[in-house]
């Protein structure tokens, strides 16, 4: 059978995240071939009466809290409101799911809904920064992280507001299907299949107002792509955008949050994941590869960002989907 999702939609919620589930698991995908997908159900705690959505809109959920319970995978995209009463019924529900062995997954407020059932207690979750503090005080037992863009504690995933519910869904499907397959789907949402950093980068770094960044560091940033496995320098970078190492430093770091090198760092991690993925070469021949100078600097550098060993993402991940 197909794997079942079901997420939860209320009235008054806003449509992005609940939108983003959708899109991920809720699309026919015929360039997946004949490949399992998910089955989505949209529920609610009465079906079929009509929802308000921000934005001047409504919908209707066919289905109840009964098929969330029995779903294999339970998304919630949000909660009326941030530290609310959470209905009781849905902490049932969610509790039920999960003593089924469901995985369960929040987005943005999503979070708190989670957080009544207790099953986040002692444990380490993340949501929207703008609720991060909140969600700390009313839940002293959970470690909130209000930086990082998800968390994933096996049972149950957590994930910060917005755009970060795409990096977790994506997540989901290369752990059910495998690289090949997330990026595919990826492609079709016109995202990267993983990204890194953090809400913070979000947080501190202004929007720069369109056409104010120097194109060469757009042409840098290709040009690094297609040259990661060789070593690349701040230097060299600056060199193909035709800046100074001391102006590109600033409109890099302007443009996308991040010093160059850490970015590189990043994408080269980005890059080892499929390698590890298919089970082929050493993880001492994935890091050279991407372009580390040593296995010991690759560990460490995955290690921070993915908050796992090589080895140990290679043994999680290795011949998903197939």
């Amino acid at each position: 059978m197909a794997h079942q999702v079901a997420a939860l939609a209320f009235d008054g919620m806003a449509p992005f995240e609940l939108g983003v589930v959708v899109e991920v698991f809720g699309l026919s995908r015929p360039e997946l071939g004949e490949r399992d997908w998910y089955e989505l159900a949209v529920c609610a705690e009465r079906p079929g009466e009509q929802l308000r959505a921000v934005g001047g809109f409504s919908l209707r959920a066919e289905h109840g809290l009964d098929v969330l319970a029995a779903a294999d995978t339970v998304i919630v995209p949000g909660v009326p409101k941030a530290g609310g009463e959470v209905s009781p019924a849905l902490v049932a529900a969610l509790r039920t799911a999960h003593a089924r062995g469901a995985r369960l997954v929040s987005i943005c407020s999503g979070a708190f809904a989670v957080a009544a059932t207790g099953l986040l207690d002692g444990r380490r979750a993340t949501t929207h920064w703008r609720y991060a503090r909140l969600l700390a005080e009313r839940h002293p037992e959970i470690e909130v992280d209000p930086d990082v863009l998800y968390v994933d504690n096996g049972d149950v995933l957590t994930s910060a507001g917005s755009a970060a519910g795409i990096d977790l869904c994506l997540y989901l499907v290369r752990a059910d299907h495998g690289a090949a397959v997330v990026n595919t789907v990826a492609r079709r949402f016109v995202v990267p299949p993983h990204r890194e950093g953090g809400q913070a980068q979000f947080i501190e770094a202004a929007v720069r107002p369109v056409g104010e960044e120097h194109d060469g560091v757009a042409l840098s940033m290709e040009w690094a792509l297609r040259r990661l496995h060789q070593p690349l320098t701040v230097a060299a970078l600056a060199r193909t955008a035709c800046l100074s190492e001391r102006s590109y430093l600033r409109h890099f770091s302007r443009r996308n949050g991040v010093s160059p090198m850490k970015w590189v760092i990043s994408q080269r991690i980005a890059a080892s994941l499929p390698l590890l993925e298919s089970g082929e070469g050493t993880v001492d021949e994935v890091a050279a590869a991407v372009g580390f100078d040593s296995a010991a600097t690759f560990r460490h550098h995955f290690t921070r960002a993915m908050r796992t060993t090589p080895s140990a993402y290679r043994r999680t991940f290795a011949g998903a989907g197939r």
